[in-house]
């Protein structure tokens, strides 16, 4: 198990390790690397013949153009002594591979070198990953870059505190933007029927290799996981400083309203909800009829008030509500994040059923998912619900339909060209 803080940095200084980057990269381009300035937003990109001389060359090189390029990310653990990085510099170097960027994770027993890499696309990641097995890298782990990760990293990090500092509910979505591909769950303090969250971690977290373990600010617990990558005591400290910070400032969403008209005249208000909502929501709950909730709910009825807490909290997803101009709430809205994939659920008292409320709340849904870059959403209902699968259908988007035993899950594929922005 890793300690909650990172190890001191004691045997060498970050300031030199970017001298030297800087030094190699220069190196690089003198000899045959890649071009000083990172290209246009596009992972892989071309400099057409008839383009400036390449910088890379030497003077006197009659302005050869630029080779086709593809940008990497890549990890690797190196040594924690001098001439380390520079034998790994050189080695890249060799390969015609510039490096744009660097951050470093001290460990106890060496350092892990996270690099931003243009090199030759005709270059194979295999033969990059031997090259730095050769320059003495180990547990090298690489992969496709894009036009995101040529954003420093302060940048981005300042960025990401930025949306959480705004919305509770951006918390799970920056942490995964912060660590990469990764699997984020959180879990209650209590289940649906009362019992506590066993194994809840202390206040200063937990670090096992590739599981994160955080105590959640609202209570319970966020376990994040990315098996095919170690997390680093450095990333564990970003991580915490993220939960810290949402921990400071409180349940907060934000305060837009939307005002809509109906077909039919009647105004309501769209605008986001949270768990100071539960009242109002279980006060619907009594006014729906046994079969609306069951559609919803998919169990016992009386069970329905049980899951607002959950649905409710931004920890697990965004939540709009749709007030009439009286401030009743007559319809609620679910965008819940399930692991790697979202869901979507609606729920609109009888009475106002049928009047392109819930559709309204659907595209609004859907149009968070893609602001987030989900790739696909989907529902879950009964079969016989045809409001859900006539809400569905006028998104005109793809659709795949699975049904098992009279519960019917829609998918839709998302495509962030066609989906109008949503409310904030």
């Amino acid at each position: 198990m890793t300690h909650a803080t990172p190890h001191d940095h004691t045997r060498r200084s970050h300031g030199w390790r970017r001298d030297l980057v800087e030094l190699a990269a220069r190196w690089s381009r003198r000899h045959g690397g890649g071009p000083a300035e990172p290209e246009p937003p596009t992972a892989t990109t071309a400099t057409p013949a008839t383009d400036a001389p390449d910088r890379a060359g030497g003077e006197g090189d009659g302005g050869a153009s630029r080779a086709e390029t593809t940008l990497w990310r890549m990890r690797t653990t190196v040594r924690d002594e001098p001439g380390t990085l520079a034998a790994l510099c050189t080695a890249l170097a060799r390969h015609r591979v510039d490096i744009l960027a660097l951050q470093t994770h001290p460990l106890g027993d060496g350092t892990v070198d996270e690099f931003l890499l243009r090199a030759p696309a005709d270059l194979p990641s295999a033969e990059l990953t031997r090259t730095v097995t050769d320059g003495g890298g180990r547990d090298t782990w690489i992969e496709r870059a894009d036009a995101h990760d040529l954003v420093d990293a302060p940048t981005r990090i300042l960025s990401l505190a930025t949306r959480t500092a705004l919305d509770a509910a951006e918390l799970p979505l920056a942490l995964r933007a912060l660590l990469g591909r990764c699997a984020i769950r959180s879990l209650p303090a209590r289940s649906l029927a009362g019992r506590p969250l066993e194994g809840l971690p202390p206040l200063e977290g937990v670090l096992e290799e590739t599981v994160m373990r955080l105590r959640d600010p609202s209570g319970g617990a966020i376990v994040i996981e990315r098996p095919y990558l170690p997390f680093t005591p450095t990333e564990f400290a970003r991580a915490r400083a993220l939960v810290e910070l949402d921990s400071r400032l409180g349940p907060r969403v934000p305060h837009r309203r939307d005002v809509l008209t109906l077909p039919e005249g009647n105004e309501i208000t769209v605008r986001r909800a949270d768990t100071r909502d539960l009242d109002a929501a279980r006060a619907m709950h009594q006014r729906c009829s046994a079969a609306t909730l069951a559609q919803r709910y998919h169990g016992p009825v009386g069970d329905a008030d049980r899951y607002l807490d959950h649905l409710l909290s931004p920890r697990f997803g965004r939540t709009l509500a749709a007030h009439t101009a009286s401030g009743r709430l007559v319809a609620l809205g679910h965008l819940l994040w399930d692991g790697d994939e979202t869901e979507v659920a609606l729920l609109v008292e009888d009475e106002w059923q049928r009047r392109g409320i819930g559709g309204e709340l659907l595209r609004r849904l859907v149009a968070m998912a893609a602001e987030t870059g989900c790739a696909c959403v989907y529902a879950v209902t009964r079969s016989a619900n045809t409001g859900m699968v006539a809400a569905m259908r006028a998104l005109e988007l793809p659709l795949d339909y699975q049904i098992e035993e009279g519960t019917l899950v829609i998918t839709a594929r998302l495509s962030s060209a066609v989906i109008p922005s949503s409310t904030g």
